[in-house]
């Protein structure tokens, strides 16, 4: 447009300059530029009048899949010279191949196919419109519309398939599954022992007490297993948080969570999502593939957020959660979360806290130099009394190492349980 208003003035002041003088040269100079700009004014772009669809491959992906985009772009008026077409692309997807942009000539009721193929982290994007500018072959004017084409990407968290680990609950739901029951019954453990009933299998039967009460026999019983109740909660403080080269702790506490939902679920528990940051998003308890779903897509679009309100994790909801039930906390911890947590311990959930390290974490980021490792070692000895507090609370702790697989670190860390934590009856 400024170059049709230079032009502009240049051809008024021809024609003014000729008229004025009245000299013939002066006119014959304005003609080609009253020409071109005729032409510029015939040919130009009208009211644009374009529909935009938009279309994935797959709209649900799991992080760092390929995901194809197709934008098919119709004209519905008249013809458009030069058309050039902008896709907005959020900042977190990367495209791999081909471009979100092209220069283009539509006539009337043809139509352009704008496709690209991208990738990205978890999340989930809106894709607002494209970007669409026309103008004439000459350049000299222009018109500028945003272009409705709406869309959503989800990109759900990465699942790293994990062993079964055992939990012990306090309290169990009445169907069987792989949880101990502290109940006896049909089972694999041995409970305990009690008198004979009729229809008890023979095998049952334990002939060595049995020998010692010569009236009487004894049959083996056997510790029952049922599914539980488990509340999943990931701390999504912004105080929790850290940052070190374009990498964020959060991102693998949200790995763990998906990988522990995944677990928790697939042995048929029953398992509810709380995100607890700049406000509670709260997911049902609930079970199977359906379930695993809507946690998936909770976490997919988990953020870390500030809350004066949510700050500790004093306010956690425990009504969320059925009494007795099994709770796993993914947090890097804080310093004054010690009380929340023996507090939560108190009221008989049984607790096992999945700490991603965040000193290992920015340690390993950072160039070496001597006052980092100290500062790193003064880091350490700050962690590790709230650490030893929580397992002298009865609480199990997998401290996590983000650099090392998870599935190595939690089986590490809970594949025998500690003697103080089986005399209370919470684990194997």
């Amino acid at each position: 447009m400024k170059r049709a208003v230079l032009l502009g003035v240049l051809l008024y002041g021809l024609l003014v300059t000729g008229l004025t003088l009245i000299t013939g040269e002066f006119l014959v100079l304005a003609l080609p530029l009253l020409v071109y700009l005729g032409a510029a004014l015939l040919y130009g772009p009208g009211k644009l009048q374009l529909t935009a669809t938009r279309t994935f491959s797959a709209d649900r992906v799991f992080s760092g899949a390929e995901v194809a985009v197709r934008v098919a772009i119709v004209n519905r008026g008249r013809a458009l010279e030069q058309i050039a077409v902008r896709d907005v692309v959020p900042p977190a997807l990367q495209v791999i191949d081909g471009a979100p942009e092209l220069l283009t000539a539509l006539g009337p009721g043809e139509q352009t196919v704008l496709e690209y193929r991208l990738q990205g982290r978890r999340g989930r994007f809106d894709f607002p419109g494209l970007q669409v500018a026309a103008s004439d072959r000459l350049g000299l004017f222009e018109r500028w519309t945003t272009l409705p084409a709406a869309g959503r990407l989800l990109v759900l968290p990465d699942v790293i398939k994990l062993r079964r680990l055992a939990i012990r609950p306090l309290r169990t739901r009445a169907h069987a599954g792989p949880v101990p029951a502290r109940q006896g019954g049909s089972g694999i453990e041995f409970f305990g022992l009690r008198e004979y009933q009729s229809g008890d299998p023979m095998r049952w039967i334990n002939w060595r007490a049995s020998a010692r009460h010569p009236h009487s026999l004894f049959t083996n019983e056997f510790e029952q297993e049922r599914i539980a109740d488990v509340g999943l909660i990931l701390d999504a403080r912004q105080r929790s948080d850290v940052h070190s080269k374009g990498e964020s702790l959060f991102e693998r506490a949200v790995l763990a969570a998906s990988s522990l939902a995944d677990l928790f679920l697939g042995d048929g528990n029953r398992v509810g999502l709380l995100i607890y940051g700049g406000f509670l998003d709260w997911t049902f308890p609930g079970y199977g593939k359906v379930q695993r779903e809507r946690v998936l897509r909770a976490l997919a679009r988990a953020e870390p957020g500030e809350s004066l309100v949510f700050e500790r994790l004093n306010f956690l909801p425990t009504r969320f959660f059925p009494a007795k039930s099994q709770l796993v906390l993914v947090s890097p911890l804080c310093a004054d979360d010690l009380a929340a947590l023996v507090r939560l311990r108190a009221l008989g959930y049984q607790l096992l806290i999945v700490s991603p390290d965040p000193i290992s974490f920015e340690l390993d980021r950072l160039d070496p130099h001597p006052q980092l490792e100290l500062a790193a070692r003064i880091a350490r000895l700050e962690r590790a009394p709230l650490l030893r507090r929580l397992r002298q609370a009865g609480i199990q702790i997998v401290d996590w190492r983000v650099d090392d697989p998870f599935d190595s670190a939690v089986h590490a860390s809970l594949g025998r349980t500690p003697h103080w934590l089986r005399s209370v009856g919470a684990g194997r």
